[in-house]
């Protein structure tokens, strides 16, 4: 009863396996056990109870890599000192059953029954785990071991999604995920400029998530598009594989990508090969970058100049005299590879075994002396991954062992004790960072990824038919640089007759100058090159946007820079330019030359007879006009836009005033010479001629200070002319102010016009009535006619038709006013007499209808060309009837001679019958 008592008590304080799974493993017993999961068969059946065959040498190799890294640790006194770590090793088969068979029995122990604390608590069987190298193994796993906080360290399992900490907080990998993978190739695409390329990934984890994470960092980084993307299905289905090479074969872009594994790959070449796809360039992930079962005489020709991803190479010094140590007596596992290498059996051998000629091992072969590539040892790749797992796992236990009690991190400031420990304290100092002999640091992120680094290699395709699988680059992310991407271009074997890397485009860059212009419903990689507008530039390769030049510059030819812009305006330099400067220069010199007759000959009856004095100021005034032209010729200044009106208005007012009052003597002479009219000269003398004239011309020089002040001429720069010149021109600022000033001479040369029109029949023998208005005539008639040109005339043309204008009116008083007198004067100075003025002088007689004529026809011809809403031609509405010959031809010379000296004129009447004048003499 006792005893029963005793043993009840004892199973209330244990626990109990439901179940135990028979599983291929090894082990050995120490102060802290870690786990681990390896392929070393690659295949199962399941009959009763779960038997894995075909034997995996390298997976067998990688279980021996963690084997030795423990047994290195435990000869280390300066890691975890004083402890022992031991080791449960298990095959997963590469079989989901059992390889989640396996994870549980290391969270759970292989103990059937586990004596328990007073506190219900136990020591876990395992501290950690190093593997499943499966990515779906390894999700599956971690689903439920990171429940219990197990830290998960993979060697192998690339699979992004294993960087979610919330879905999977207790799992860390050695290995970089497919995320820096595909930013790996993604960068590799960028070097070589291969911006379309098809994508192909495998139907499960691996490859799903690398086709999502690629096309979603493709897209991010425009590093490119894919042309298509195709999922190679599991088992065999040559239908499948036939559509993906067609559209293979069918698509324009020359760079492949795989995800996926070898059995894939050689289903898919093998469809290659039937229709002789060439000229392909394949990048391929770490998981067939290294598969020697795809370097065959067949796929080569196709294959060769591969670039791919492989997993870091790293020395681990003593490994292969640790394996060449191996006794089939230490492990179950140890004794299947000796009978896979050595192809014998250990006794008992199965039956029949021996009759059929099957050799008995003895454990004392040497591994020296069999081919197998178990001792490769040069291009270590997963067992550096599993060296640095292993070591991860010893540091963190290290560093907790190593706290000091009381300034622990967890709760009440604890440390971690080798009595009591927990998985999650270990996962707790997983966040270490340490250096490998190999130089290598090692360090994890908050998602339990390692610093990532990859090999870039090259399959080389020996001249013999060998395949040599070459390192030409490394592509790493550190904590200062980020991502770098290192290659040795020259060591790159390209598989083309080239010898150069293909180009793989859906469309050409654009160069500068154009913009890119989507094709509608087809990948952004295919465009248009729209050449960019007027004004605007693009100076980069494949711009998106063409940018508009500054205001002040105007695009190139190739619309690839801005240049600046064309500046026009009345310059000296041109043609234009230099005719009106010598046109006002000559009218200058004139109206001095004029001026300096009429001084010299002052004392003659000709100039004494028709006011000299308001005559030299009429030539002074009009030297000034001729002046004023020069201010609209150059580059408008400030100074210059203001003093071009200015001066041009004060000017014209001065001479006009001028005319004005000498006409209004004239008719007060003659008013006099009335009886009882001798009164009204007193209002005409000196003084009052010089007040009235000082006056008229104070009233312009206040309309000019009101304009200036209120709102003043100023330069401006005028792009609306044309788009690709700067016309310089001075805007008057105040339209009112400028229409003011015009207003006021035109009132002044009207009222001159008049005045000396009702003058015109005075019985006088030289009557000046006359030639004032001949000469009001022409001024009246260029205004009129500089209006619409100047309002339909741009830039430096508008300038061009006032200065035009200015000069016209100008040189129209002048040879008006001063011609004949000049002609008198030098020519005819028998005439120049008292005596001579009293004969009748029919110059005037004879010539002045004509001048009427020929004035009327400048008018009109004005109004033509000046004002565009006329209609294309214009009809004289009445003609003169003349004395005249005339003889057709081609060409027709037109004259005008003096064949009579004088004339007989009928009443100066319009009507439609016009009488004709009599010449005699």
């Amino acid at each position: 009863f006792f005893f029963f008592f005793f043993f009840s008590l004892l199973l209330s304080q244990s626990c109990k396996l439901l179940k135990r799974f028979y599983l291929n493993g090894m082990h050995k017993p120490g102060d802290v056990v870690l786990g681990g999961l390896f392929e070393v068969h690659y295949s199962s059946v399941f009959p009763d109870k779960m038997l894995c065959v075909r034997f995996d040498p390298p997976g067998f190799r990688h279980a021996m890599t963690m084997v030795f890294s423990i047994d290195e640790i435990n000869k280390n006194s300066n890691l975890l000192p004083n402890i022992t770590l031991g080791y449960s090793l298990y095959d997963n088969c590469a079989t989901l059953g059992i390889g989640f068979s396996a994870a549980l029995s290391l969270a759970t122990g292989r103990e059937e029954h586990f004596l328990l604390q007073e506190n219900c608590s136990g020591t876990p069987p395992v501290l950690g785990i190093v593997g499943d190298p499966f990515s779906t193994f390894s999700i599956a796993t971690s689903n439920v071991l990171g429940l219990f906080k197990l830290p998960i360290v993979s060697y192998f399992a690339t699979c992004s999604c294993l960087s979610d900490r919330r879905r999977f907080p207790s799992f860390f990998r050695t290995i970089p995920s497919d995320a820096f993978q595909v930013r790996a190739m993604i960068q590799i695409l960028k070097h070589f400029n291969w911006t379309w390329v098809g994508l192909l990934v495998s139907d499960d984890d691996y490859g799903l998530h690398a086709a999502r994470s690629f096309q979603t960092d493709l897209a991010q980084s425009d590093g490119g598009c894919l042309a298509y993307s195709e999922i190679l299905s599991w088992g065999d289905n040559p239908k499948e594989y036939e559509r993906i090479v067609d559209v293979m074969r069918k698509s324009t872009a020359r760079v492949v990508i795989v995800f996926a594994h070898q059995m894939h790959m050689i289903q898919l070449m093998e469809e290659v090969v039937k229709k002789n796809i060439t000229g392909m360039q394949w990048l391929a992930s770490e998981a067939w970058t290294l598969v020697d079962g795809l370097h065959t005489p067949a796929f080569m020709p196709y294959l060769g100049g591969t670039l791919g991803i492989a997993v870091r190479r790293g020395e681990i010094p003593g490994l292969r005299d640790f394996l060449l140590r191996m006794n089939p007596k230490q492990h179950i596992m140890v004794k299947q590879f000796w009978e896979h290498t050595f192809e014998c059996k250990f006794a008992p051998p199965p039956a029949g075994w021996v009759e059929a000629g099957g050799a008995l091992c003895t454990g004392q072969e040497d591994l020296e002396n069999v081919e197998t590539d178990f001792l490769g040892i040069s291009n270590l790749r997963p067992e550096y991954n599993i060296y640095k797992a292993v070591y991860a796992l010893a540091y963190a236990l290290h560093d907790m062992l190593q706290c000091e009690p009381g300034r622990g991190p967890f709760s009440g400031h604890s440390c971690g004790s080798l009595e009591r420990l927990e998985p999650w304290q270990v996962l707790y100092h997983l966040k270490l960072n340490f250096t490998t002999s190999f130089g290598d640091q090692v360090s994890f992120d908050e998602n339990g990824d390692a610093l990532p680094i990859y090999d870039i290699m090259n399959w080389l395709w020996l001249p013999d038919g060998k395949t040599k699988v070459q390192s030409v680059g490394v592509v790493k992310r550190s904590a200062s640089k980020g991502e770098e991407l290192t290659l040795d271009e020259d060591k790159i074997y390209w598989n083309f007759e080239s010898k150069q890397p293909p180009r793989s485009v859906c469309s050409e860059s654009c160069p500068p100058g154009t913009r890119l212009a989507r094709k509608k419903g087809q990948p952004v990689c295919c465009f248009d090159c729209i050449p960019c507008s007027d004004g605007k530039i693009s100076n980069e390769t494949d711009s998106m946007e063409c940018t508009s030049c500054p205001e002040d510059f105007w695009s190139n030819t190739e619309r690839d820079h801005c240049v600046p812009k064309k500046t026009e305006f009345l310059s000296y330099h041109e043609p234009l330019g230099i005719c009106l400067t010598t046109a006002s220069l000559l009218g200058t010199f004139i109206c001095a030359v004029v001026l300096g007759i009429f001084i010299y000959h002052r004392s003659t009856p000709i100039v004494r007879a028709n006011n000299s004095e308001l005559s030299f100021l009429i030539l002074l005034s009009l030297k000034l006009c001729f002046l004023c032209s020069l201010l609209f010729i150059g580059r408008p200044q400030l100074w210059t836009c203001q003093l071009r009106h200015a001066a041009f208005g004060i000017s014209f007012v001065l001479c006009v005033s001028c005319i004005l009052v000498k006409t209004m003597v004239v008719l007060a002479v003659f008013k006099a010479s009335k009886p009882g009219g001798g009164a009204k000269l007193k209002w005409f003398g000196v003084l009052q001629q010089r007040g009235t004239v000082l006056a008229l011309t104070c009233i312009q020089a206040a309309i000019c200070t009101v304009w200036l002040v209120s709102s003043s001429p100023a330069p401006h720069k005028n792009t609306q002319y044309h788009n690709d010149k700067i016309v310089y021109e001075c805007v008057v600022g105040s339209t009112v102010g400028f229409a003011v000033l015009l207003g006021y001479i035109g009132l002044l040369a009207t009222l001159s016009f008049l005045l000396a029109f009702l003058a015109r029949n005075l019985p006088d023998n030289f009557n000046e009535a006359k030639l004032i208005t001949f000469s009001m005539l022409i001024f009246c008639a260029v205004w009129v006619a500089f209006v619409p040109a100047y309002v339909n005339s741009p830039g430096k043309y508008a300038d061009a038709v006032e200065v035009f204008a200015i000069l016209a009116s100008s040189f129209g008083l002048l040879v008006a006013l001063f011609g004949p007198k000049c002609y008198i004067i030098l020519l005819r100075p028998e005439r120049n007499t008292k005596k001579a003025i009293m004969v009748m002088d029919c110059f005037h007689k004879k010539y002045f209808p004509l001048c009427v004529c020929l004035v009327l026809w400048f008018f009109s011809s004005s109004l033509c060309l000046g004002s565009s809403s006329l209609p294309p031609s214009c009809k004289f509405q009445r003609q003169f009837h003349l004395n005249e010959m005339h003889k057709p031809g081609d060409v027709v010379l037109g004259g005008l001679f003096e064949v009579h000296y004088t004339s007989v004129f009928p009443e100066w009447t319009f009507t439609s019958e016009p009488q004709q004048p009599s010449c005699k003499g």
